[in-house]
């Protein structure tokens, strides 16, 4: 697993960037998180902690009301970050914009190599992979909204959006990472 400190070491060398950092980052850390769960706790103290260690790092302090789409600025951001911190909190999963960020974090990962570092704040990483307790009950409702939904075309988006989420909460739990005790998983 990469450290951050190994993402701050990287950051500053003067060395030529390695293969897996092979084009220039704007941020080194972009956190994604639920601002109801931890703004003001954990991910306040997790972005004192980074800027503390001179890493450049995108924080959205602003709370995205449910059912917008994911603003141009963080998609923007998550491209142009050396590695992701998610926070994955009993709440993540009820908003959209998380579950479009862990989308957008993966695919990254996948075609760029980003860094993904998931924390488990108050999580079972299990609860993360199948959909249970909180995470369950949240999939659930976005299930009900696809449903009621009447235009053909948007249930269909919806459905489809909904895929894409369940398979990125299941690939973000293999992941490895941290629980809030600091305990690896």
């Amino acid at each position: 697993m990469v450290s951050l400190t190994e993402i701050a070491e990287a950051s500053s060398s003067s060395d030529p960037p390695s293969t897996t950092y092979n084009h220039h980052y704007k941020y080194d850390v972009f956190i994604s998180f639920r601002g109801f769960d931890t703004r003001l706790s954990f991910t306040s103290h997790l972005h004192t902690a980074l800027l503390k260690a001179n890493l450049t790092t995108f924080l959205d302090d602003q709370e995205i009301p449910t059912g917008e789409f994911l603003k141009p600025e963080l998609e923007s951001a998550i491209k142009a970050s050396r590695a992701s911190v998610i926070v994955l909190s009993e709440n993540y999963a009820s908003s959209t914009w998380c579950l479009e960020e862990l989308v957008l974090i993966l695919e990254q990962k996948n075609n760029s190599n980003q860094i993904v570092i998931p924390v488990f704040y108050h999580v079972e990483p299990t609860h993360v992979r199948k959909q249970q307790s909180s995470f369950g009950e949240a999939m659930e409702k976005h299930k009900l909204k696809m449903e009621a939904e009447t235009n053909v075309e948007e249930k269909g988006r919806l459905g489809e959006k909904m895929k894409r989420w369940k398979d990125a909460l299941t690939q973000v739990s293999y992941l490895k990472g941290k629980d809030a005790q600091g305990r690896s998983h």
